[in-house]
């Protein structure tokens, strides 16, 4: 286990975002464990709402930008499926000593991991309007 947790925390990259004292618990947690992992697999990420628009929203590429911000809101916030599967992603990245951080506060932690990670697809949203020109 301990080569695993090294191995993730190597591979996973440095703290993103302000860390002090005054931070709280779990803005230590978002900036040390969730913001790297979600930085990570930031690729995999735009393939599965990708894939869940493409079965779930046919018409989603002819939507104006601002409907685009609000079906990547909406689909996260929503659909139950769709958001633990999201969330999984993310932990699979966690290390044995993060997860007992998370179960210990999981509804906060999984309302901040779940608005950085909309925030993250919304920032992209152009990569969504490509998309539709490839197929």
């Amino acid at each position: 286990m301990e080569d695993r947790d090294a191995f993730l925390r190597e591979f996973r990259g440095e703290t993103l975002g302000t860390v002090s004292a005054q931070s709280s618990p779990d803005e230590l947690f978002q900036n040390q464990t969730i913001r790297p992992i979600l930085k990570l697999q930031n690729d995999l990420f735009i393939a599965v709402f990708i894939n869940y628009v493409n079965k779930n929203k046919a018409d989603f590429y002819s939507y104006t930008v601002e409907k685009k911000l609000q079906t990547i809101e909406n689909s996260i916030q929503k659909d139950i499926k769709f958001r633990n599967s999201l969330k999984g992603i993310v932990m699979a990245l966690f290390t044995i000593e993060e997860y007992d951080t998370y179960i210990q506060n999981s509804s906060s932690l999984n309302k901040r991991m779940m608005n950085l990670l909309i925030d993250r697809l919304k920032s992209q949203v152009q990569l969504f309007e490509l998309e539709s020109n490839s197929n």
